[in-house]
């Protein structure tokens, strides 16, 4: 008997976390739903139900021994949010099937902590704070010998895909002059958002507050380093909101501790962060525990792009929602899996 399963194996997902009852209910029509959520599905399990197999959703490793026996496979979708090294991304193109992910249900509220977290630096809310409740709060304008304001402050985007530009698109009330470096991407793109086409160092130098939505790639791990840190303005704000992976992380501590710039950063090399790690005493240091896109309905418009594309698919039609692998970027991709929901 002919069946049309879909394999659902999210981790570090679960349905729950991602899907509204209603999206779960659209999901169960499109076939017979195999899950696995307490544990990476089986291999054994995997390579059973493969035949059968019309959608994925999730990480399972699908290298073209396994994409020869799933003939009737129309759909990767990438829950996790990473276009990950587990996937014959050419083969997939070559037999129609797409490979899709909705990471950009993370890029409004990422943009939105990315904008409070500049404020923050820049107008230096949370030491205030720390300061008023130690009783050595001062006022007025001696309170704000080492602030500046964001407003009219020359801005500079590393990393212009989604992330980058919902963070455009917050801050033009602010009118500040961008300047955007993403090698991936035509001039033509970046100067039809309002902003200035930059090389690196440009935008380095001459930004007051920087914000880095590089994705990790076999060519730019670690890429902003000592260098590039020494270009920047003393006591501008460098703030890294995509992967620890970008930069070589201890200059970037090293020029925050040396006073040069002040930073905020959502991720880490390795997550959780220890307790006793010594970022946790840096001053000038705002931290954040990767949780700028973590929330509620940016986990449930996961499962709604999700699933809303792959009813598209399986009525024969392009996804239009999710972003698709491209094979030439994403064998290029070395972001780290996600560990923590």
């Amino acid at each position: 008997m002919s069946r049309n399963i879909v394999l659902v194996d999210p981790l570090p997902r679960t349905l729950e976390l991602i899907m509204t009852p209603e999206v779960r209910s659209r999901l169960e029509k499109l076939g017979e739903v195999v899950v696995s959520e307490d544990r990476q599905m089986p291999d054994e399990l995997v390579d059973e139900i493969l035949p059968d197999t019309v959608l994925i959703f999730g990480q399972t490793a699908m290298p073209k021994e396994r994409l020869d026996r799933a003939t009737k496979l129309k759909a990767i979708i990438n829950v996790e949010s990473n276009f990950l090294p587990n996937i014959d991304y050419q083969a997939c193109v070559e037999r129609g099937i797409w490979v899709i992910t909705p990471a950009s249900a993370f890029a409004s509220p990422v943009a939105e902590a990315s904008l409070a977290m500049a404020l923050d630096l820049a107008r230096g809310i949370t030491v205030a704070d720390r300061d008023f409740r130690a009783g050595t709060e001062e006022y007025g304008l001696a309170a704000n010998r080492d602030t500046f304001r964001f407003a009219g402050a020359n801005v500079g985007i590393i990393g212009f895909g989604d992330l980058g530009r919902q963070l455009r698109e917050l801050i033009r009330p602010f009118r500040n002059e961008v300047r955007v470096y993403d090698p991936w991407l035509p001039k033509e793109i970046i100067e039809r958002l309002d902003c200035r086409p930059a090389t690196l160092e440009e935008t380095l130098a001459e930004s007051r507050v920087v914000f880095v939505f590089a994705s990790v790639t076999s060519e730019n791990e670690g890429f902003i380093g000592r260098r590039e840190f020494a270009l920047m303005q003393p006591g501008s704000a460098f703030l890294l909101m995509s992967r620890a992976a970008v930069v070589d992380f201890p200059a970037m501590l090293d020029a925050v501790r040396s006073g040069h710039i002040r930073a905020a950063t959502d991720v880490f090399p390795e997550e959780p962060v220890a307790a006793d790690d010594p970022v946790r005493q840096i001053p000038g240091l705002l931290l954040s525990a990767h949780r700028t896109g973590g929330t509620r309905d940016a986990f449930y418009e996961l499962g709604a792009m999700s699933v809303a594309d792959a009813e598209l698919i399986m009525r024969g039609l392009p996804p239009q929602l999710c972003r698709r692998a491209d094979p030439a970027t994403a064998s290029r991709l070395r972001s780290k899996p996600v560990a923590v929901s």
